[in-house]
């Protein structure tokens, strides 16, 4: 049982701060490749961060990066390997680990070695937006080592009409609710923040009658 608790907008400001700082550095870095802008997704937008009390592993944000690439000048792998060693030449200078790489994103962690805790990540994931509502999404295959894009679930589509019905119809504090003891009880280590997020929504848009389809 986890002990996850909300993290204020005062105690994630000076923080996000700093990993705005870290990102900009990598733009410049990597300009005359591609260039890039980046967007805080998740939990960080709708101030739902949170921290586990009971756990060494702190806090995470969830960031898109999309990459300026419209003439495929490069491949996903390389795309993902130019980012992250423009983000590995910046991190120390904040204390941060090297990039690791996994199916969906590639991470950084700040770690506190001496109390062997994680104090918190930062997951980037990679992403295209096209036909004004696409997205697609670099993904590792680390069984085969191959690097794809590949297409949003649907469910990925439906999410931003399911928050509207949630918010529409007073629903967002049981959202909060569920989202915390979703967490509290998760015993699944891969499981991210975001689909967490996603999977509580859901949830609360079936107990609630939502039956809006993605046009």
């Amino acid at each position: 049982m986890h002990d996850f608790q909300y993290v204020t907008k005062n105690e994630l400001k000076p923080i996000k701060r700093r990993v705005i700082e870290l990102i900009r550095l990598v733009q410049n870095e990597i300009r005359s490749q591609f260039t890039f802008q980046f967007q805080f997704v998740g939990s960080e937008p709708r101030n739902m961060v949170t921290y586990d009390s009971k756990s060494n592993i702190g806090f995470d944000f969830d960031i898109n990066i999309m990459v300026n690439d419209d003439e495929e000048e490069y491949s996903p792998e390389e795309i993902k390997h130019i980012l992250m060693r423009g983000f590995d030449k910046f991190v120390g200078k904040y204390n941060y680990d090297y990039c690791e790489d996994s199916t969906r994103v590639f991470t950084i962690k700040l770690k506190d070695t001496v109390n062997s805790k994680i104090l918190h990540s930062c997951d980037f994931a990679i992403v295209k937006n096209y036909d004004d509502s696409q997205q697609k999404y670099i993904r590792f295959n680390k069984t085969n080592n191959y690097y794809s894009w590949e297409e949003q679930s649907e469910g990925f589509y439906e999410l931003p009409s399911k928050i509207e019905f949630c918010k529409d119809n007073d629903l967002w504090k049981f959202v909060r609710t569920l989202y915390l003891q979703k967490k509290n009880h998760n015993i699944d280590s891969n499981k991210k923040s975001r689909s967490i997020l996603a999977e509580t929504i859901h949830e609360i848009c079936q107990q609630n009658g939502y039956s809006r389809k993605r046009k």
